[in-house]
C-alpha cells in the first residue's frame, strides 16, 4: 500500500512542516517513506511545494507523477497540482485563497476555508493543519494517532506551548470532512 501526497502554498504558509508532519508519522510507523522538498526564491511569499509517499513495501521512486491526494493552499497551487492528482484521488483546498473557477469531476475536492478558521481560532499559521486535518481521512497508512505522535517528536520538545494549537487545528479540519 502506498499514499503519495502533494502538498504546495507559498512560502511561510507552512508546507515543508506539512511534509515533515507526514514524514515523521511515517518513519514512527515503520514505513518506508520520502519527503522530497521544493522551494522558490524567496523564503516567504514564493512558491514552495513538497511530495510525501508514504509505503508499507520499497519506494521504487520518490518521483510523483500522479499524486492520491495533495493539499494546495492558494489558487497557483491549485492551477499546477491539480491536475497531478490521479482520477479517484483526493483534493484539499484551502478556500479562504483560492477560488476554483474550473473543477475536475474525477476526484474528491474538499474545499475547506483553512484560513478562516485559523484566524477563528486565533493563529493565522495553522491552515496548513486545518488542511492536513480535511485529507486525514483519505490516506491509507497514517491516522491521527500517528499524527499526534509525529507532532509530540516535532513540536512537543521545541515549542510545547503550540504542541495543543497545532492538534486542535487538525482535529478542526478532520470535523469539517465529517460535517
Amino acid at each position: 500500500m502506498m499514499d503519495k501526497i502533494i502538498l504546495a502554498g507559498f512560502g511561510g504558509q507552512g508546507v515543508m512542516f506539512l511534509g515533515k508532519v507526514l514524514a515523521y508519522a511515517g518513519m514512527g510507523s515503520d514505513l518506508d517513506l520520502c519527503w522530497i522538498p521544493s522551494y522558490g526564491p524567496e523564503m516567504r511569499g514564493g512558491t514552495a511545494n513538497c511530495s510525501v509517499v508514504l509505503s508499507d513495501e520499497e519506494i521504487h521512486s520518490p518521483v510523483i507523477d500522479v499524486a492520491d491526494g495533495a493539499i494546495v493552499l492558494n489558487k497557483p497551487a491549485y492551477d499546477k497540482f491539480a491536475p497531478r492528482i490521479k482520477p479517484g484521488g483526493v483534493l484539499v483546498v484551502n478556500s479562504s485563497l483560492a477560488e476554483l473557477d474550473e473543477v475536475r469531476d474525477d476526484i474528491t475536492i474538499i474545499q475547506i476555508p483553512a484560513t478562516d478558521m485559523a484566524n477563528e481560532m486565533g493563529h493565522t499559521n495553522i491552515a496548513n493543519m486545518v488542511c492536513l486535518g480535511a485529507i486525514l481521512p483519505s490516506l491509507k497508512l497514517v491516522d491521527m494517532e500517528k499524527i499526534e505522535k509525529a507532532m509530540h517528536t516535532l513540536v512537543g520538545k521545541k515549542r510545547p506551548e503550540l504542541l495543543d494549537v497545532n492538534l486542535n487545528a487538525i482535529k478542526k479540519g478532520l470535523e469539517f470532512t465529517k460535517a
